[in-house]
């Protein structure tokens, strides 16, 4: 009988794998019913149960699921000669249940109605336009930088413990759900990764764990990068699942706290990614434009690269490929790529708006 439920769960796994590819052509489906439905109520749910944990449940969910899957699969290696079908079984079977708690739980914003739709923006826009939102973000990256410093060569560092950040993160999206209500965070549930070291050697500052819904960051990471991280996961967390919008969403976050060390690390959030699209366009325009930043926000830049390249290994790569594809399989042709094009949303929000 248990073989017999196996084999069914198992064969689940093409019914649930057809329903989200279809779900996925309906983005006004997916965002009324689930993003603005039944997703904002598993999310607050899980966050009630697990928020006020001091670690993340869903870490140690993982480290037991690795070790078990370990376990099982040394335990049965035998298996897999003398009984193939079944080994095979009770594998489809255990991803058939993974993905569809997944979805339900998180996974189905990947085919939510995009950002740009929902706030009526065009996608594409031209070089002029780019450098007229960069100007304005190193206007006002400037202009906190000398508030903080009083000197325009040096970098911030940023007074706040990381856990400290995590409650003042809060104050971003209080503001922010003046202008969008929907973006009510309460309660909160982020934390720091219980594995940030080998998070930081696969080159992630943070991940939002789809099962047990706890924002997580990279206790290892630069303070100047802690605000943005912390904001884009809590993105994550309320549905916005993908990277540009998560992106997009942490850096209103971020310049919208009444703080100025979150002001500024928001603001020189986005003029990187603007930065490195006119560079990626025009390398001779970037020159020109950088030239105008002060040099203490290009060694807060270096601060980060650094640490990043001091990181570096071997297996970065493999880890950054699988999760492009990742990215990929989940409505997000651009794979890791699509990172930059919150650069589009920037241009679009702000070109007649002010920052």
């Amino acid at each position: 009988m248990l073989k017999n439920k196996k084999t069914i769960i198992s064969l689940l796994l093409i019914p649930q794998y057809a329903l989200v590819k279809w779900l996925a052509h309906y983005p006004v489906f997916v965002e009324t019913y689930y993003s603005n439905g039944l997703y904002p109520f598993i999310s607050k749910i899980f966050r009630y149960v697990l928020g006020w944990l001091p670690f993340s449940f869903g870490d140690l969910i993982y480290a037991f699921a690795i070790i078990y899957a370990a376990r099982w699969v040394y335990k049965n290696r035998k298996q897999l000669r003398k009984n193939t079908k079944q080994w095979f079984v009770n594998v489809f079977a255990a991803l058939s249940i993974i993905y569809f708690a997944f979805h339900l739980l998180w996974g189905l914003n990947y085919y939510r109605l995009p950002l740009h739709k929902n706030l009526n923006l065009n996608r594409d826009y031209t070089t002029d336009q780019l450098v007229f939102v960069t100007k304005k973000l190193i206007e006002k990256s400037n202009a906190y930088h000398l508030k903080i410093t009083n000197n325009d060569t040096i970098k911030v560092d940023i007074p706040f413990s990381k856990s400290e950040i995590f409650k003042h993160t809060q104050n971003g999206y209080d503001n922010l759900k003046q202008i969008f209500p929907h973006l009510e965070y309460h309660p909160k549930s982020v934390k720091k990764s219980l594995f940030s070291y080998p998070l930081t050697y696969m080159g992630f500052s943070g991940y939002l764990n789809p099962l047990t819904n706890e924002a997580q960051v990279d206790a290892l990471i630069p303070v100047f990068k802690f605000p943005t991280t912390t904001a884009h996961e809590i993105a994550h967390q309320l549905g916005y699942a993908a990277e540009n919008e998560a992106n997009f969403i942490g850096f209103l976050a971020t310049i919208n706290n009444d703080d100025v060390y979150f002001k500024y690390t928001g603001y020189t959030f986005g003029l990187r990614f603007c930065l490195n699209e006119i560079y990626r366009r025009d390398e001779a325009l970037y020159e020109t434009i950088v030239a105008d930043v002060n040099i203490g926000i290009l060694k807060n830049y270096e601060e980060v690269r650094l640490f990043w390249e001091a990181h570096q290994n071997p297996a970065e790569p493999i880890f950054k490929l699988f999760y492009g594809n990742f990215l990929k399989a989940n409505s997000q042709t651009k794979g890791m790529e699509s990172y930059s094009y919150v650069v589009a949303l920037l241009v679009n929000y702000f070109g007649n708006t002010s920052l």
